[in-house]
């Protein structure tokens, strides 16, 4: 559990920067430059990022149940899971309505994934995992939009083309991740 919770601490702590050192963070990259902060970002990242499945798989060995979830949670973690991987790939594809309307779709996937895999788990690693990424987005999308709002920074119009690309990729990648991936990578079938 430790390698999880420390992984977690190094991965959102540093998707933090910008909430609670931004400061420190401009002040890095004046002195070393962008490239030296990207270098450490993507170190600091992949590390937790290890830690974090290192450690959750660690604790699934040996897991502390803290309650069982109604049967109504599977369909429902489904459906957020589903909007989750739809908004996260609406992240990265230009001028949809999902950006248009959050502005920041991929943490707002985040949200829901990470609420819906809280809903159907029921381990105290599930609830530190899902928790936590559920929590720094929750934080982190206030963050990011309350900065929007302060620089005056609006979204371009979505376009139905971006949207609909958005939603049958997002919906593919729920499709294959969640009748194949997820059992092979995690060991869990979500739909079997």
């Amino acid at each position: 559990m430790t390698a999880l919770v420390i992984g977690l601490v190094l991965f959102l702590g540093l998707h933090s920067t910008r909430m609670v050192a931004d400061t420190a963070r401009t002040r890095f990259i004046e002195q070393r430059g962008l490239a030296a902060w990207r270098g450490l970002y993507s170190l600091v990242s992949a590390v937790g990022f290890v830690l974090i499945i290192w450690g959750f798989s660690q604790a699934r060995q040996a897991p502390l149940v803290l309650w069982s979830p109604p049967a109504w949670t599977r369909p429902l973690t489904s459906v957020l899971t589903l909007v989750g991987i739809i908004l996260i790939t609406a992240a990265y594809v230009p001028r949809n309505h999902f950006k248009a309307w959050l502005g920041h779709p991929m943490v707002a996937g985040t949200k829901a994934w990470a609420f819906g895999h809280l809903l159907a788990t029921r381990t105290l690693a599930d609830l530190l995992l899902f928790g936590a990424f559920l929590l720094w987005a929750v934080w982190c999308f206030r963050s990011l939009r309350a900065r929007d709002r302060a620089a005056g920074r609006e979204q371009a119009a979505g376009q139905k083309v971006a949207t609909l690309t958005a939603v049958v990729a997002g919906t593919a990648l729920w499709f294959v991740f969640g009748y194949w991936l997820h059992g092979w990578l995690i060991g869990v079938r979500p739909f079997a």
